[in-house]
Parts: C-alpha cells; structure tokens; sequence
C-alpha cells in the first residue's frame, strides 16, 4: 500500500474533511462515506480528527498562558542565575537541563549574554550635566586590564571597560567619554597608578585629587602585622629557652642556659615594646585623618599637617629600618593628604553660618560615630549606635523644631566629603567572582551586564538599604525590579514590543512540567496523517510509507 501526499487535498479542503467528520461523529456509516467520497483512508480521516482536537484544546485551554509564563520564568532564571548566583555558563546549563528547559546549551547561553550585552551600554548617559566625584580604580582580567570608575555618592558605576593597557592616554579617552555622557569631575580619589593619575590630570586639569587612605597607610600597617608575628617568634623562643633552663643540670650549664634565656627575653621585650609602640601610633595616626576632634569640631588643615608631622617623627624616632624606609614616601605626599581638609573647611564655614556652634558639634559627633557604626564589628557597632543617639539627644534639646532640617543639612554636608577610594573597591569585589567563573576571559559585553545589574539592583543592607545606585545618582525610584527592566531596556533597544519574547534571539521552546500535553504533542508527531490512494501489489513491497 503506498501511501502518497494529495495535491488536491489543499488545507481549506482538509479543514471542510475535518468538519464534515466532526459533525457526523457516531452516525453508523459516515466515516466510510466521506473517506470513500474524498478518496482517503479511514486511518487518515481518524487522525485529521485527532489534529484537529489537540489544536483546539489546546487554543481553548490555559496551557497556553502556562507555555508563555514558563517562557518568561526562564529568560528571568538565566539572567539571575548568572548575575544574582554567579554561576557559570556549565552550571546554567547544567540547572537548565534538569528542570526540562530547551535550549540548554552552553553555546546558546553564551551567545543569549553576548547579544543581551551588546545591547546595553558602557558608559552611562545622562540627560543633563551632572556633577560627581570620581572613584577610579583598575583590576585585571588575566593580563588585560578593566577600567572602572564610579560615582563616590550613588556608588554608580559611570563607565567600565576592557582596555588594552592602562596608560595615560587610556585613561584619558575614558575620562574624556564620561564627559561627552555629560559627567563631570568635582574631584577623584585613587591610588598612585601614575597612567590613572596622569590621565586623569590630563582630562580634567582643573579638577582636586584626592590621595586614597587605604593605599597611602597599607604599607605601613603592613609592617605592624611583620613587628606583632617577630614579637610572638621571640615569644616562642623565650618558652624555648626557659624549658631548656628548667631541664639543666650540671652548674656549669645551668649558667649557660641562664645566659641563653636573658638574651632571649631582652630580644622579646624589645620586639614586644617595638609592636606596641607602633601600634599606639597608628592608632593616634588613624584618629588623625578623622574630620573631626573628640570634641566634635571639623579639623583645619593646618591642625592636621601639625598632627601628622608630629606623628611622622615619632614613629621614625622607633630605630627600626624597616618603618623608616616604609615611612620615608608617606612623608613626602603629605599635602596629598590635605587635600580633603580643604573641603573641610569650607563646609565648616557654611555650617557655622547656619547652625549654632554648640549643636553643631553634637551633630558633627552623631555623624561621625553613625559613620562609624558601618565599619565596625558587633561590639563596635553598638557603641557607636550608643554615642550617635547621645549626641542626636544633645543637638535635639538645643535645636528643637529645627533639629530635623539642620540634622538633614549637616549629615549632607559630610557625607559629601571624599577620602578614600575603598568603595571602588567593592565594584572590583563584585566582578571578581565572574572574573573566577569565565577562568578570566571576560569580554566587553559581559562588563556591560555586570554594570547594569550593579546600577539597578537594590542594596540589602548597610546605609542604602533599599535603594538601588541608578536611584540615588538620578534621585528617581525605579519601578521594578533590575532583570524585569532589564528585558524592558533589551526590548526597546531592538523595538519589540511583545514583552514576552527576548528580542535579541528566537524565543525559547519551553517544555512546560505537564504530561498532558507532552504525551499529545508526542502523539501528534509519531503519528503522522496518511493518506490511501488505493491498494497494489508491487505497492504493499514497499517498507517506507510517506506522511501525508
């Protein structure tokens, strides 16, 4: 039997078949007519039937909004697994997989991200001139190095690329681009990269530089972790020392091993006093760069340069080679540290015309230990929590009714103050576990991403609970969530407006967890409809058969 495609059977006649059948369902001898008038076999006739009832249930049914709510699940479940989990192409494809969703691919993954990341931009761009101040730093991809800055308020990242090398005139042309984004420098704080330096300079020669705390001390506080592991070393061998003494027993040794343990205590007590000393004076040093005194008034920069010199001296007058050396460059970039005392003042200033001199060193002390309460451990935290509510309660029973505007002011005021470039360093704290994931070999368009997820997801803990970067550089709330704008922003870029279909490739072809309906679709595949022209013997020879 041969079983042959019609011609003349064309859609619009096959749908007249299906309606004829479908309206003489149970009449004894219906089927055979119209399959004897139309020239077809009854087998064909009845899967015509079968087609046309999966179509219709399912056209009528709610498996369809199921299929389309899957369908946006997942493209949500890519982008959070890659950008909220930190997982890897492998384990996206991995947890794909074993929840059913086609396509799983690891090619098909990379290439969804490559397209979704080629579609957001690198720079920011804002509407109007905008002044920020700078937080740039640079991290490496391999031997390829990332440029990154944002801004020191919103925490927002304004521009991050993949450059291919970090000289001046790199950093240059990526100052030189947030300008053209309509970003503009107040100031930057960095560390001492000269290419970032030079370039910076270069790009906004008008603008302050601010000398990066952390990098400007590190070294030094360096060589307090190597005088307090020297001191626990001479601790050891002073116990040494002293059970050898105590196992001696002959005079003559016994005088020995006296002189071998006096040597050893001397050498502790030097190394241990030698620590204690340095650390006291880090400490005194640390209390030093503080805005203000522990009575609450904002330091001068004159009070400062006194301080640190003085500190300088004292710890150089140590005797120990290794602080000497390590102190020598701090003591030349001392007016680097100046420089945000300048901001300082003239804030002082416009704070003494507006608040009363006694209120505002309380406020200055509520926003001082409440700056602190973020940095610190548990039992820190709660101290600071203590002293801030303390202060807020002075200023409160001076101020009265103008307490909360004069508080909003002065907290606004020092919040604006710039000294470090350590929260660049949290952005370097956040690409780095892609970084981990892709062995290094991240690209431009996966950067992109990785800046619009940090712009517009919202902080969980900390000071801006709540709020997400993009909303507190612009001052306007966001209205979703960061992968639903994410989709919106991919969408508009490519001028689709069917919300339910990525627009950077074919839509995905979910497998929805209901037997149902992939028992019929597999039904509706494997029996494919057949048509019967008519019986011969050398027909029924032949073991292929064509779906009709």
């Amino acid at each position: 039997m041969k079983f042959t495609r019609r011609p003349d059977l064309d859609p619009q006649v096959r749908i007249h078949i299906v309606m004829l059948a479908w309206l003489h369902q149970g009449v004894y001898g219906k089927m055979t007519e119209i399959a004897n008038y139309y020239r077809i076999s009854r087998t064909f006739l009845y899967q015509l039937l079968l087609m046309a009832n999966l179509q219709l249930e399912t056209l009528f049914s709610d498996e369809k909004l199921l299929f389309q709510k899957d369908h946006r699940h997942v493209e949500h479940l890519i982008f959070l697994l890659r950008l909220e989990g930190h997982c890897s192409l492998l384990s996206i494809a991995a947890i794909l997989k074993a929840l059913d969703y086609h396509p799983n691919s690891v090619g098909y993954l990379s290439q969804v991200f490559h397209s979704a990341g080629q579609a957001l931009p690198s720079t920011l761009l804002m509407p109007s001139k905008t002044w920020v101040f700078y937080l740039s730093d640079e991290l490496f991809a391999i031997h390829a190095p990332i440029l990154v800055t944002i801004d020191a308020r919103s925490t927002a990242i304004l521009n991050i690329e993949l450059a291919s090398d970090r000289s001046a005139e790199t950093w240059k042309v990526h100052f030189e681009a947030l300008e053209h984004h309509h970003f503009f420098s107040l100031g930057m704080a960095s560390d001492r990269g000269k290419g970032l330096v030079a370039g910076y300079q270069a790009a906004c020669d008008m603008a302050l530089w601010v000398a990066d705390y952390f990098h400007e001390f590190r070294d030094l506080f360096e060589v307090l972790h190597q005088l307090e592991r020297k001191a626990y070393a001479t601790m050891n061998q002073e116990y040494d020392a002293a059970r050898t003494f105590a196992n001696a027993k002959s005079e003559a040794n016994l005088h020995k091993r006296l002189q071998q343990y006096e040597t050893a205590h001397r050498a502790c007590e030097q190394a241990i006093t030698r620590y204690d000393q340095l650390a006291l004076l880090l400490d005194l040093l640390r209390e030093a760069i503080h805005l203000c005194s522990p009575h609450g008034k904002l330091r001068t920069q004159e009070n400062v340069r006194s301080e640190l010199t003085l500190l300088f001296d004292m710890i150089e007058a140590l005797d120990c080679a290794v602080v000497t050396q390590t102190l020598k460059p701090i003591g030349k970039h001392i007016d680097d540290l100046l420089v945000p005392f300048q901001h300082v003042e003239a804030i002082a200033v416009e704070l003494h015309a507006v608040v009363p001199h006694d209120a505002l060193d309380f406020l200055v002390l509520a926003w001082h230990h409440d700056h602190g309460s973020y940095q610190s451990g548990a039992k820190q935290r709660r101290y600071h929590q203590r002293e801030r509510d303390f202060w807020l309660a002075c200023a409160d029973g001076l101020l009265g009714d103008a307490f909360e505007t004069l508080n909003a002011l002065v907290c606004d005021k020092l919040d604006s103050i710039v000294r470090a470039s350590s929260l660049v360093e949290m952005v370097n704290a956040l690409i780095r576990p892609y970084l981990n994931s892709c062995k290094g070999q991240i690209i431009q368009e996966t950067l992109n991403l990785i800046m619009f997820y940090h712009n517009h997801r919202r902080y969980k803990s900390g000071k801006r609970q709540g709020k997400a970067p993009i909303e507190l550089l612009t001052g306007k709330p966001l209205e979703a969530p960061w992968w639903e704008l994410l989709l919106q922003q991919l969408n508009a870029e490519q001028g689709v407006t069917d919300h339910d279909t990525l627009p950077f490739r074919s839509p995905l072809h979910l497998v929805p967890d209901n037997d149902r309906c992939t028992d019929r679709q597999a039904m509706a595949q494997d029996r494919a409809p057949m048509e019967h022209k008519g019986p011969s013997k050398k027909d029924c020879q032949q073991t292929d058969a064509k779906a009709a």
